[in-house]
């Protein structure tokens, strides 16, 4: 009895689990950049600076905003971070979160910038693997010199 409990139980569950720990074969690379907004602008000037060393986190929440995957990435020297996926999250609302700065003048996240929006499943049309994310900044703790005609420059411009 026991035996044929333990081969229906392999022949049920050992398929299932394979199925579930294979990798894709084409893993999704997420890429995107951190920067630090050195005239605390809420958004990306000429002054900007990227932040190599910046940690980030992908995380993937169901439609109840439980918490059903998380990887997290490091920016390189350009502040540039890639993050291999390897499953397909179709069903889940996807984000990219700032986690930290190496920077000690430049460790505030700024409000309404520190999340990307992606869409991770091969379901919708994007042919590539590569999905990019919006850039993500934290703010200096001073606003560098310059930065107000640099910021009146910007202004004229959309006059």
């Amino acid at each position: 009895m026991a035996k044929s409990v333990l081969i229906v139980a392999l022949c049920v569950l050992l398929p299932a689990l394979i199925s579930a720990s294979r990798p894709m074969s084409r893993p999704y690379v997420l890429q995107g950049r951190v920067y630090c907004d050195t005239c605390r602008a809420g958004f990306e000037t000429s002054a900007t600076t990227y932040i190599p060393g910046a940690k980030v986190r992908v995380e993937c929440k169901d439609r109840t905003q439980k918490l059903l995957y998380t990887a997290e990435g490091t920016t390189d020297a350009t502040g540039t971070y890639y993050i291999k996926v390897n499953e397909d999250h179709g069903d889940e609302t996807c984000d990219v979160v700032l986690a930290s700065s190496p920077m000690g003048d430049c460790k505030t996240a700024d409000p309404g910038r520190d999340l990307a929006r992606v869409v991770l499943t091969s379901y919708n049309g994007i042919v590539s693997d590569t999905r990019f994310a919006n850039a993500m900044g934290f703010m200096k703790d001073d606003v560098m010199s310059g930065c107000t005609t640099l910021l009146q420059s910007v202004m004229e411009e959309e006059d």
